[in-house]
């Protein structure tokens, strides 16, 4: 069994657990409490830096019934390893502790999509997934969960994903996270423009819209592969409507407008 160090402690996040552990419920409280939990289907949660997306990333976990198994999946920003990686065994650590990774679902999802590999080199480095566990083991405490790494950029690929996750997912309840930021560094205004462009795609269930919109308009939406999977499970397993939960830009918390990145978390049930 391996265990996957955390790559982004002390950068991303805080590296000591006392310290991450009250990031994560200043991120909580930077928002007002919701008053009831609301299930979903797939969800999109921004990956940045806690001080920067921290808290819109938690609108959507203080929001959310969080189930207890979980699919997760991100883009690659690193360009190692496979362009479809998962990973099926061992556990991903933060300062929090160890998450399991939820072996007979990854087997289910790679015998579905042979597509899917395991790799873990596309993992190893990768921040935009490892920032979502501190949330989920604040929320949670004990779950397992199956990393994905999409980085081909090929529609073929995120329909075998979002297929074969549908298919397991049909029978009980799996959450599906896709970790995306949206544009990045343009103006304030030019990041609202094409940020809503993708927004609206989302919120309009149309995984083809999406990979249109940020191809056509060239919108730098870091997940929008990852997004595009988890759309299309969603919509195979019912999905009904998607909501805006909240959305903000890194100069909200810097003060700089001149040279942002856009954030957002959408529920989609």
């Amino acid at each position: 069994m391996t265990t996957r160090s955390p790559a982004v402690a002390g950068s991303f996040y805080e590296a000591k657990p006392d310290r991450l552990s009250a990031q994560v419920e200043a991120c909580f409280a930077a928002n007002e409490r919701p008053a009831a939990k609301r299930r979903f289907i797939g969800a999109v949660v921004p990956h940045a830096g806690l001080m920067y997306s921290g808290h819109v990333a938690a609108a959507f976990y203080a929001l959310a019934e969080l189930p207890k198994r979980l699919i997760i999946l991100c883009p690659n920003h690193t360009g190692f390893g496979h362009p479809a990686a998962i990973n099926r065994e061992g556990s991903w650590r933060t300062p929090l502790g160890d998450v399991k990774i939820d072996t007979p679902l990854a087997d289910a999802l790679m015998s579905r999509a042979p597509i899917l590999a395991d790799d873990w080199r596309a993992h190893s480095r990768e921040h935009s997934l490892e920032v979502q566990l501190p949330f989920l083991q604040q929320l949670l405490g004990d779950f397992t969960f199956v990393p994905i790494c999409l980085g081909a950029h090929r529609f073929d690929y995120c329909e075998a994903v979002g297929n074969a996750i549908a298919q397991i997912a049909k029978d009980e309840p799996i959450g599906i996270l896709a970790s995306s930021d949206l544009n990045h560094y343009e103006d304030q205004k030019e990041t609202l423009r094409k940020d809503q462009l993708a927004i609206d795609a989302v919120l309009a269930l149309d995984p083809r819209a999406l990979w249109d919109v940020v191809q056509d308009f060239d919108v730098s939406m870091c997940g929008f592969i990852p997004t595009t999977a988890m759309l299309i499970a969603a919509n195979q397993l019912g999905a009904k409507h998607a909501e805006l939960i909240k959305h903000a830009t890194s100069g909200d918390i810097n003060g700089d407008y001149s040279h942002v990145v856009g954030y957002a978390s959408i529920l989609i049930g």
